[in-house]
């Protein structure tokens, strides 16, 4: 039974670890100052947005899920001949649309895949099961290498499914947005008040960085730095120590908004690694997506690891 993983491209992962596994991306549109790009993870393309400055004209950004016809269009022609089994994880439904119409799209796909497989000369059934993440970002992330390892382990379609949606109840994740300001602005664009102006604007004028931390999509601020280096030194302690006392899938996924230059020189990064590498956790660091950075902004920092219920304060 081949079984293929389909991510979209708020999915947050290093791009050489997404080749190897052979994941497929289910692209949204960016629109950046009147101009539509295909957010399709191509690490070339990301790479010249970091550089072009592009992203830093954010507020002025927006993203699009591709239509329900438009991912018919792409399950059809490149997941229903490849695999007997596909699982597609969508950012959270609660701030996308993606999940809507994957599953719209999957519907379809399930009526008319049988003319397609025979086209390509392969028979036998096909299945899908489109799962909601309810994560953003490197939460997304990680939720995508452990199901990987679910995979590996060739469980039965029900028992895959079901373990993939428990262990989207169990990750943990941290957000180091880099401007108050910037997240206020989209948010009242589309409509939702979560960020006050007053909250915005104090954090502009006192340069107050907050550390954002909750399960999946649900976090609230739990430190409040007064630069980003003091945010990112807090994140990095407590994924550190969170490491040492154990995790519930051998990996911690972040993904940052920076230039590589700048990612390196991140403040207890390299202590981060080292703690992994002795632990025997993966360290799976990538630069922000386009579809990302739009959404919380360039220069920003989202880790993600999966474990037992805990506070960020416990591990302080």
């Amino acid at each position: 039974m081949r079984v293929g993983l389909i991510i979209d491209s708020a999915c947050d992962l290093p791009h050489e670890f997404s080749r190897r596994h052979n994941l497929s991306i289910l692209p949204v549109t960016a629109v950046i100052d009147g101009q539509t790009y295909i957010d399709d993870h191509d690490p070339v393309k990301t790479q010249e947005f970091y550089e072009s400055g592009l992203l830093q004209k954010g507020h002025h950004a927006e993203t699009e899920a591709f239509s329900a016809q438009q991912i018919h269009d792409l399950f059809l022609s490149d997941i229903v001949t490849e695999y007997d089994v596909a699982i597609c994880e969508t950012v959270t439904r609660s701030r996308s649309l993606i999940y809507q119409n994957a599953t719209e799209a999957m519907n379809s796909v399930m009526s008319h895949y049988r003319k397609a497989r025979e086209a390509a000369g392969v028979s036998g059934n096909f299945s899908m099961r489109v799962v909601d993440s309810k994560q953003l970002f490197a939460g997304q992330g990680l939720l995508a290498a452990h199901t990987l390892d679910l995979i590996e382990k060739k469980l039965s379609k029900n028992e895959l499914r079901q373990q993939i949606e428990s262990f989207t109840d169990r990750i943990y994740t941290c957000v180091i947005p880099r401007d108050l300001h910037y997240i206020r602005e989209r948010a009242r664009r589309r409509g939702d008040k979560s960020v006050s102006a007053v909250a915005a604007f104090l954090g502009k004028a006192l340069s107050i960085t907050p550390v954002i931390f909750g399960k999946g999509a649900e976090g609230e601020p739990v430190a409040k730095t007064r630069s980003f280096d003091d945010a990112v030194s807090k994140v990095m302690a407590y994924a550190a120590e969170r490491v040492k006392s154990g995790l519930l899938t051998p990996y911690v996924c972040m993904s940052c908004g920076l230039s590589w230059e700048e990612i390196n020189a991140l403040p207890g990064l390299d202590n981060l690694r080292e703690v992994c590498k002795e632990e025997g956790v993966e360290l799976l660091l990538s630069q922000m997506g386009i579809t990302s950075s739009i959404y919380v902004g360039p220069g920003s920092l989202c880790l993600a690891l999966g474990a037992e219920d805990h506070a960020f304060s416990d591990f302080q």
